[in-house]
Protein backbone atom coordinates (compact mmCIF):
# COMPACT_ATOMS: atom_id res chain seq x y z
CA UNK A 1 0.00 0.00 0.00
CA UNK A 2 1.53 3.41 -0.55
CA UNK A 3 1.48 6.25 1.20
CA UNK A 4 2.00 10.32 0.54
CA UNK A 5 4.67 12.23 2.81
CA UNK A 6 4.40 15.76 2.78
CA UNK A 7 6.79 18.16 4.54
CA UNK A 8 4.68 21.08 5.60
CA UNK A 9 5.29 24.53 4.96
CA UNK A 10 6.96 25.10 1.94
CA UNK A 11 6.22 27.74 -0.91
CA UNK A 12 5.19 26.98 -4.50
CA UNK A 13 6.11 28.62 -7.38
CA UNK A 14 6.77 27.83 -11.35
CA UNK A 15 4.22 26.94 -14.31
CA UNK A 16 2.21 23.53 -14.66
CA UNK A 17 0.36 22.66 -17.66
CA UNK A 18 -3.00 21.12 -17.28
CA UNK A 19 -3.53 17.71 -17.54
CA UNK A 20 -6.80 16.23 -19.60
CA UNK A 21 -10.03 16.23 -18.06
CA UNK A 22 -11.09 12.41 -16.14
CA UNK A 23 -14.59 13.57 -16.58
CA UNK A 24 -14.20 14.44 -20.67
CA UNK A 25 -11.76 11.33 -20.97
CA UNK A 26 -14.34 8.06 -19.47
CA UNK A 27 -16.88 9.09 -22.07
CA UNK A 28 -15.36 9.70 -24.79
CA UNK A 29 -13.10 6.20 -24.41
CA UNK A 30 -16.51 4.65 -24.52
CA UNK A 31 -17.69 6.52 -27.81
CA UNK A 32 -14.89 5.20 -29.43
CA UNK A 33 -16.95 2.13 -29.87
CA UNK A 34 -19.38 3.66 -31.96
CA UNK A 35 -16.52 3.79 -34.70
CA UNK A 36 -14.69 1.37 -36.00
CA UNK A 37 -11.31 1.78 -36.27
CA UNK A 38 -8.63 3.72 -34.73
CA UNK A 39 -9.54 6.87 -32.89
CA UNK A 40 -6.37 9.58 -31.29
CA UNK A 41 -7.27 10.92 -28.05
CA UNK A 42 -4.57 13.61 -27.61
CA UNK A 43 -4.21 14.72 -23.75
CA UNK A 44 -5.37 11.80 -22.58
CA UNK A 45 -4.04 11.44 -18.74
CA UNK A 46 -2.53 8.41 -17.22
CA UNK A 47 -5.31 7.19 -14.59
CA UNK A 48 -6.61 4.44 -12.60
CA UNK A 49 -9.74 5.34 -14.24
CA UNK A 50 -8.77 5.47 -17.47
CA UNK A 51 -7.21 2.50 -17.02
CA UNK A 52 -9.99 0.77 -15.81
CA UNK A 53 -11.83 1.99 -19.06
CA UNK A 54 -9.04 0.48 -21.06
CA UNK A 55 -9.50 -2.71 -19.31
CA UNK A 56 -13.15 -3.13 -20.46
CA UNK A 57 -12.31 -1.79 -24.24
CA UNK A 58 -9.70 -4.48 -24.33
CA UNK A 59 -12.14 -7.28 -22.66
CA UNK A 60 -14.68 -6.06 -25.09
CA UNK A 61 -11.88 -6.51 -27.87
CA UNK A 62 -10.46 -3.49 -28.97
CA UNK A 63 -6.82 -2.65 -28.56
CA UNK A 64 -5.16 0.74 -27.40
CA UNK A 65 -1.55 1.70 -26.90
CA UNK A 66 -0.24 4.57 -24.93
CA UNK A 67 2.48 7.43 -26.78
CA UNK A 68 2.94 10.06 -24.45
CA UNK A 69 -0.15 11.46 -23.13
CA UNK A 70 -1.28 10.44 -26.91
CA UNK A 71 -4.17 7.24 -26.68
CA UNK A 72 -5.11 5.53 -29.70
CA UNK A 73 -7.38 2.86 -29.33
CA UNK A 74 -8.73 0.88 -32.71
CA UNK A 75 -12.08 -0.58 -31.62
CA UNK A 76 -12.35 -2.18 -35.24
CA UNK A 77 -12.06 -5.67 -33.54
CA UNK A 78 -14.90 -5.24 -31.05
CA UNK A 79 -16.83 -8.77 -30.31
CA UNK A 80 -17.90 -8.44 -27.17
CA UNK A 81 -21.24 -7.35 -25.11
CA UNK A 82 -20.74 -8.09 -21.34
CA UNK A 83 -18.38 -6.69 -18.88
CA UNK A 84 -17.52 -8.91 -16.15
CA UNK A 85 -18.49 -7.47 -12.45
CA UNK A 86 -14.64 -7.62 -11.19
CA UNK A 87 -14.30 -4.59 -14.39
CA UNK A 88 -17.68 -3.00 -13.73
CA UNK A 89 -16.91 -2.30 -9.95
CA UNK A 90 -13.82 -0.88 -10.57
CA UNK A 91 -15.09 3.17 -10.50
CA UNK A 92 -18.84 4.57 -11.23
CA UNK A 93 -18.34 5.71 -14.67
CA UNK A 94 -18.15 2.35 -15.88
CA UNK A 95 -22.28 2.42 -16.40
CA UNK A 96 -21.16 5.17 -19.53
CA UNK A 97 -20.01 2.02 -21.64
CA UNK A 98 -23.96 0.81 -21.63
CA UNK A 99 -25.59 3.28 -24.24
CA UNK A 100 -22.11 2.75 -26.26
CA UNK A 101 -22.24 -0.95 -26.04
CA UNK A 102 -26.12 -1.09 -27.34
CA UNK A 103 -25.23 1.28 -29.38
CA UNK A 104 -22.34 -0.98 -31.72
CA UNK A 105 -24.31 -4.68 -30.75
CA UNK A 106 -27.99 -4.14 -29.98
CA UNK A 107 -27.07 -5.63 -26.70
CA UNK A 108 -25.59 -5.45 -23.13
CA UNK A 109 -24.66 -7.41 -20.26
CA UNK A 110 -23.51 -6.07 -17.04
CA UNK A 111 -23.75 -5.42 -13.39
CA UNK A 112 -23.85 -1.86 -11.36
CA UNK A 113 -21.35 -0.08 -10.91
CA UNK A 114 -18.74 0.78 -8.40
CA UNK A 115 -16.47 3.84 -7.37
CA UNK A 116 -16.19 5.78 -4.66
CA UNK A 117 -18.93 6.38 -1.65
CA UNK A 118 -20.66 9.27 -2.15
CA UNK A 119 -24.27 7.83 -0.99
CA UNK A 120 -26.58 6.88 -3.38
CA UNK A 121 -26.69 7.77 -7.02
CA UNK A 122 -28.61 5.85 -8.59
CA UNK A 123 -28.90 5.08 -12.67
CA UNK A 124 -32.33 4.83 -13.15
CA UNK A 125 -32.78 8.03 -15.00
CA UNK A 126 -30.21 6.18 -17.24
CA UNK A 127 -32.01 2.98 -17.88
CA UNK A 128 -35.39 5.20 -18.08
CA UNK A 129 -34.06 7.22 -20.99
CA UNK A 130 -32.68 3.91 -22.57
CA UNK A 131 -36.27 2.01 -22.15
CA UNK A 132 -37.59 5.49 -23.83
CA UNK A 133 -35.17 4.63 -26.65
CA UNK A 134 -36.60 1.17 -27.58
CA UNK A 135 -33.99 -0.88 -25.15
CA UNK A 136 -35.61 -3.78 -23.45
CA UNK A 137 -33.58 -4.21 -19.94
CA UNK A 138 -34.14 -6.48 -17.47
CA UNK A 139 -32.94 -6.31 -14.00
CA UNK A 140 -32.21 -9.21 -11.81
CA UNK A 141 -28.93 -9.97 -9.08
CA UNK A 142 -27.73 -6.57 -9.46
CA UNK A 143 -27.15 -7.63 -13.07
CA UNK A 144 -28.51 -5.58 -16.07
CA UNK A 145 -29.58 -7.10 -19.53
CA UNK A 146 -30.36 -5.04 -22.11
CA UNK A 147 -31.49 -5.54 -26.05
CA UNK A 148 -32.90 -3.99 -28.74
CA UNK A 149 -35.51 -5.98 -30.99
CA UNK A 150 -35.68 -3.49 -33.65
CA UNK A 151 -33.80 -0.47 -33.54
CA UNK A 152 -32.80 2.28 -31.25
CA UNK A 153 -35.23 5.49 -31.97
CA UNK A 154 -35.11 8.62 -31.50
CA UNK A 155 -37.39 10.56 -28.43
CA UNK A 156 -38.27 13.26 -26.28
CA UNK A 157 -36.24 12.83 -23.13
CA UNK A 158 -37.05 15.02 -20.00
CA UNK A 159 -34.40 14.79 -17.34
CA UNK A 160 -35.96 15.45 -13.88
CA UNK A 161 -32.55 16.76 -12.55
CA UNK A 162 -29.50 17.27 -14.86
CA UNK A 163 -27.92 14.29 -14.48
CA UNK A 164 -24.12 13.84 -15.97
CA UNK A 165 -23.85 10.45 -16.50
CA UNK A 166 -27.07 10.19 -18.01
CA UNK A 167 -26.69 13.38 -20.62
CA UNK A 168 -23.66 11.41 -22.01
CA UNK A 169 -25.58 7.83 -22.08
CA UNK A 170 -28.13 9.54 -24.12
CA UNK A 171 -25.78 11.11 -26.47
CA UNK A 172 -23.90 8.63 -27.43
CA UNK A 173 -26.68 5.83 -27.76
CA UNK A 174 -28.65 8.87 -29.43
CA UNK A 175 -25.64 9.61 -31.94
CA UNK A 176 -26.40 6.14 -33.94
CA UNK A 177 -30.16 5.85 -33.38
CA UNK A 178 -33.26 6.55 -35.83
CA UNK A 179 -34.67 9.72 -36.00
CA UNK A 180 -34.07 12.78 -33.54
CA UNK A 181 -33.55 12.71 -29.98
CA UNK A 182 -34.26 15.89 -27.78
CA UNK A 183 -32.79 15.96 -24.36
CA UNK A 184 -34.13 18.64 -22.07
CA UNK A 185 -33.17 19.52 -18.66
CA UNK A 186 -29.36 18.30 -20.02
CA UNK A 187 -26.36 18.88 -17.86
CA UNK A 188 -24.35 21.66 -19.05
CA UNK A 189 -21.66 20.38 -18.05
CA UNK A 190 -17.69 21.73 -20.54
CA UNK A 191 -17.20 17.87 -19.94
CA UNK A 192 -20.34 17.21 -22.11
CA UNK A 193 -19.58 20.01 -24.76
CA UNK A 194 -16.21 17.75 -25.07
CA UNK A 195 -18.14 14.11 -25.76
CA UNK A 196 -20.26 16.26 -28.35
CA UNK A 197 -17.08 17.81 -30.33
CA UNK A 198 -16.15 14.17 -30.37
CA UNK A 199 -19.05 12.83 -31.50
CA UNK A 200 -19.16 15.31 -34.06
CA UNK A 201 -15.53 14.72 -35.08
CA UNK A 202 -16.80 10.86 -35.58
CA UNK A 203 -19.90 11.83 -38.28
CA UNK A 204 -22.74 12.17 -35.45
CA UNK A 205 -24.95 15.36 -35.23
CA UNK A 206 -25.42 16.63 -32.09
CA UNK A 207 -26.47 20.96 -31.59
CA UNK A 208 -26.97 22.60 -28.15
CA UNK A 209 -24.61 21.14 -26.03
CA UNK A 210 -23.99 22.92 -22.84
CA UNK A 211 -26.84 24.22 -22.93
CA UNK A 212 -30.27 22.65 -21.28
CA UNK A 213 -31.46 21.17 -24.63
CA UNK A 214 -29.54 18.63 -26.22
CA UNK A 215 -30.59 17.58 -29.96
CA UNK A 216 -29.57 14.74 -31.69
CA UNK A 217 -29.63 13.78 -35.13
CA UNK A 218 -28.82 9.43 -35.41
CA UNK A 219 -26.59 8.75 -38.12
CA UNK A 220 -26.00 5.14 -39.76
CA UNK A 221 -22.17 5.27 -39.14
CA UNK A 222 -19.94 6.86 -37.38
CA UNK A 223 -15.87 6.83 -38.47
CA UNK A 224 -13.15 7.09 -36.36
CA UNK A 225 -11.61 11.08 -35.73
CA UNK A 226 -8.60 12.40 -33.65
CA UNK A 227 -9.80 14.42 -30.43
CA UNK A 228 -7.67 16.91 -28.01
CA UNK A 229 -9.48 16.32 -24.36
CA UNK A 230 -10.13 19.79 -22.67
CA UNK A 231 -7.88 20.84 -19.45
CA UNK A 232 -9.23 19.22 -16.50
CA UNK A 233 -10.80 22.18 -14.28
CA UNK A 234 -10.77 20.26 -11.15
CA UNK A 235 -7.20 19.23 -11.49
CA UNK A 236 -6.89 22.95 -11.42
CA UNK A 237 -9.52 24.09 -8.83
CA UNK A 238 -7.10 22.18 -6.51
CA UNK A 239 -3.34 23.19 -7.18
CA UNK A 240 -4.93 26.59 -6.98
CA UNK A 241 -5.87 25.48 -3.56
CA UNK A 242 -2.76 24.56 -3.10
CA UNK A 243 -1.60 28.09 -3.98
CA UNK A 244 -3.97 29.53 -1.65
CA UNK A 245 -2.87 27.45 1.52
CA UNK A 246 0.50 28.06 0.77
CA UNK A 247 0.98 31.67 0.17
CA UNK A 248 2.38 30.94 -3.43
CA UNK A 249 2.10 31.87 -7.20
CA UNK A 250 1.35 29.37 -9.49
CA UNK A 251 0.58 29.89 -13.29
CA UNK A 252 -1.12 27.73 -15.08
CA UNK A 253 -0.85 26.50 -19.15
CA UNK A 254 -3.50 24.75 -21.00
CA UNK A 255 -6.23 25.85 -19.10
CA UNK A 256 -9.79 27.37 -20.06
CA UNK A 257 -10.80 29.90 -17.38
CA UNK A 258 -14.23 29.88 -18.85
CA UNK A 259 -14.73 26.49 -17.07
CA UNK A 260 -13.53 27.82 -13.82
CA UNK A 261 -16.54 30.67 -13.55
CA UNK A 262 -17.72 29.97 -10.19
CA UNK A 263 -14.51 28.68 -9.11
CA UNK A 264 -12.53 31.66 -9.53
CA UNK A 265 -14.67 34.25 -7.57
CA UNK A 266 -14.09 32.40 -4.35
CA UNK A 267 -10.45 32.42 -4.44
CA UNK A 268 -11.14 36.17 -5.76
CA UNK A 269 -12.99 36.56 -2.21
CA UNK A 270 -10.43 34.56 -0.64
CA UNK A 271 -7.78 37.87 -1.19
CA UNK A 272 -6.20 35.66 -4.27
CA UNK A 273 -4.81 37.72 -7.25
CA UNK A 274 -5.56 36.12 -10.59
CA UNK A 275 -4.05 36.94 -13.82
CA UNK A 276 -5.31 35.63 -17.00
CA UNK A 277 -3.94 35.81 -20.44
CA UNK A 278 -5.32 33.43 -23.13
CA UNK A 279 -5.13 30.04 -22.22
CA UNK A 280 -2.74 31.19 -18.87
CA UNK A 281 -3.82 31.83 -15.51
CA UNK A 282 -1.84 32.69 -13.06
CA UNK A 283 -2.65 32.47 -9.00
CA UNK A 284 -0.78 34.49 -6.47
CA UNK A 285 -2.21 34.05 -2.73
CA UNK A 286 -1.89 36.30 0.02
CA UNK A 287 -0.03 35.90 3.41
CA UNK A 288 -3.24 35.09 5.13
CA UNK A 289 -6.73 34.37 3.77
CA UNK A 290 -9.99 35.98 4.08
CA UNK A 291 -12.84 33.12 4.40
CA UNK A 292 -15.27 33.27 1.68
CA UNK A 293 -18.44 33.47 2.88
CA UNK A 294 -20.63 30.97 1.18
CA UNK A 295 -19.49 28.07 -1.05
CA UNK A 296 -22.73 26.10 -2.59
CA UNK A 297 -22.74 23.34 -4.66
CA UNK A 298 -24.68 22.83 -8.04
CA UNK A 299 -25.03 21.76 -11.61
CA UNK A 300 -22.89 23.81 -13.82
CA UNK A 301 -22.63 26.52 -14.21
CA UNK A 302 -22.54 26.35 -10.68
CA UNK A 303 -19.74 25.77 -8.38
CA UNK A 304 -18.62 22.53 -8.85
CA UNK A 305 -18.73 19.64 -6.10
CA UNK A 306 -15.77 18.14 -7.06
CA UNK A 307 -14.15 21.07 -6.53
CA UNK A 308 -15.31 21.09 -2.14
CA UNK A 309 -13.32 19.06 -0.62
CA UNK A 310 -10.28 21.10 -1.97
CA UNK A 311 -11.49 24.21 -1.44
CA UNK A 312 -12.82 23.58 2.00
CA UNK A 313 -8.82 22.88 3.10
CA UNK A 314 -8.42 26.27 1.88
CA UNK A 315 -11.03 28.01 3.97
CA UNK A 316 -9.73 25.79 7.06
CA UNK A 317 -7.02 28.24 7.08
CA UNK A 318 -8.31 31.32 6.33
CA UNK A 319 -8.99 34.04 8.76
CA UNK A 320 -12.93 34.11 9.47
CA UNK A 321 -15.72 31.81 8.87
CA UNK A 322 -17.48 29.64 5.78
CA UNK A 323 -20.42 28.11 4.72
CA UNK A 324 -20.00 25.30 2.86
CA UNK A 325 -23.39 23.61 1.50
CA UNK A 326 -23.59 20.13 -0.39
CA UNK A 327 -26.24 19.96 -2.79
CA UNK A 328 -25.22 17.07 -5.14
CA UNK A 329 -24.21 13.95 -3.24
CA UNK A 330 -25.25 12.72 0.44
CA UNK A 331 -22.11 11.39 1.82
CA UNK A 332 -19.76 14.04 0.65
CA UNK A 333 -17.89 15.18 4.05
CA UNK A 334 -15.81 11.99 4.20
CA UNK A 335 -12.70 14.11 4.12
CA UNK A 336 -13.74 16.45 7.25
CA UNK A 337 -13.17 14.13 10.01
CA UNK A 338 -9.20 13.48 8.89
CA UNK A 339 -9.21 17.43 8.16
CA UNK A 340 -9.84 18.00 11.87
CA UNK A 341 -6.96 15.38 12.87
CA UNK A 342 -5.16 18.28 11.10
CA UNK A 343 -6.36 20.52 13.20
CA UNK A 344 -8.96 22.00 11.23
CA UNK A 345 -11.75 23.52 12.76
CA UNK A 346 -15.41 22.23 10.89
CA UNK A 347 -18.71 21.33 11.92
CA UNK A 348 -20.97 19.38 9.64
CA UNK A 349 -24.96 19.48 10.37
CA UNK A 350 -26.99 17.33 7.59
CA UNK A 351 -25.52 18.64 3.97
CA UNK A 352 -24.03 22.39 5.67
CA UNK A 353 -20.85 22.42 7.35
CA UNK A 354 -19.06 25.17 8.87
CA UNK A 355 -15.10 25.64 8.87
CA UNK A 356 -14.09 28.15 11.21
CA UNK A 357 -10.20 29.27 9.94
CA UNK A 358 -6.95 28.64 12.17
CA UNK A 359 -3.85 30.13 11.42
CA UNK A 360 -2.20 26.81 10.41
CA UNK A 361 -2.93 23.16 10.56
CA UNK A 362 -0.85 20.85 12.31
CA UNK A 363 0.62 17.02 10.88
CA UNK A 364 -0.83 13.89 11.36
CA UNK A 365 -1.57 10.67 10.02
CA UNK A 366 -4.84 10.67 7.87
CA UNK A 367 -6.61 8.50 5.43
CA UNK A 368 -8.15 9.05 2.71
CA UNK A 369 -11.94 7.50 1.95
CA UNK A 370 -12.65 9.16 -2.13
CA UNK A 371 -11.02 10.82 -4.88
CA UNK A 372 -11.66 14.59 -3.84
CA UNK A 373 -11.25 13.90 -0.43
CA UNK A 374 -7.57 12.91 -0.75
CA UNK A 375 -7.30 15.80 -2.69
CA UNK A 376 -8.41 18.06 0.08
CA UNK A 377 -6.02 16.43 2.44
CA UNK A 378 -3.14 16.59 0.21
CA UNK A 379 -3.81 20.37 0.13
CA UNK A 380 -3.96 20.33 4.12
CA UNK A 381 -0.93 18.62 4.73
CA UNK A 382 0.82 21.44 2.59
CA UNK A 383 0.25 23.60 4.84
CA UNK A 384 0.60 21.79 7.79
CA UNK A 385 3.45 21.89 10.38
CA UNK A 386 5.31 19.28 10.01
CA UNK A 387 4.97 15.99 8.50
CA UNK A 388 2.01 14.22 7.35
CA UNK A 389 1.06 10.78 6.12
CA UNK A 390 -1.61 10.39 3.92
CA UNK A 391 -3.12 6.74 3.10
CA UNK A 392 -5.68 5.86 0.45
CA UNK A 393 -2.94 6.82 -2.51
CA UNK A 394 -5.25 4.90 -4.70
CA UNK A 395 -8.08 6.95 -3.99
CA UNK A 396 -6.26 10.14 -5.47
CA UNK A 397 -4.76 8.40 -8.48
CA UNK A 398 -8.47 7.96 -10.09
CA UNK A 399 -8.45 11.75 -11.06
CA UNK A 400 -4.98 13.16 -10.59
CA UNK A 401 -1.74 11.92 -12.61
CA UNK A 402 1.58 11.67 -11.16
CA UNK A 403 0.40 14.59 -8.49
CA UNK A 404 3.47 13.91 -6.24
CA UNK A 405 5.98 14.73 -8.86
CA UNK A 406 3.83 17.87 -10.23
CA UNK A 407 3.67 19.41 -7.24
CA UNK A 408 7.22 18.58 -5.64
CA UNK A 409 8.58 19.65 -9.61
CA UNK A 410 6.37 23.30 -8.20
CA UNK A 411 8.70 23.15 -4.77
CA UNK A 412 6.61 20.78 -2.52
CA UNK A 413 8.10 18.51 0.05
CA UNK A 414 5.95 15.68 -0.74
CA UNK A 415 6.79 12.06 -1.77
CA UNK A 416 5.35 8.52 -2.44
CA UNK A 417 6.10 5.35 -0.65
Amino acid sequence: MSVYVVEGGRRLSGEVRLQGSKNSALPILAATLLCRGECVLYNCPQLSDVEASLMILRYIGCTARREGDTLIVDTSGADRCDIPPELMHRMRSSIIFLGAMIARFDRARMTFPGGCELGPRPIDLHLSALRTMGVEIGEEHGELDCSVTESLRGAHIVLPLPSVGATENIMIAAARARGTTIITNAAREPEICDLADFLNACGADVRGAGESTVVIEGVDRLHPAAHAIIPDRIVAATLMSAAAVTGSTIRFQNIVPAHLGAVLPVFRDSGCEIERHGDSLAVSAPARLKAPRLVRTAPYPGFPTDAQAPLMSMAAVADGMTVFVENMFLSRYGHVGELCRLGANIRVEGKVAVVDGVRRLLSARVRACDLRGAAALVVAALNAKGTSMIEGVEYLERGYESFELVLSALGADMKKI
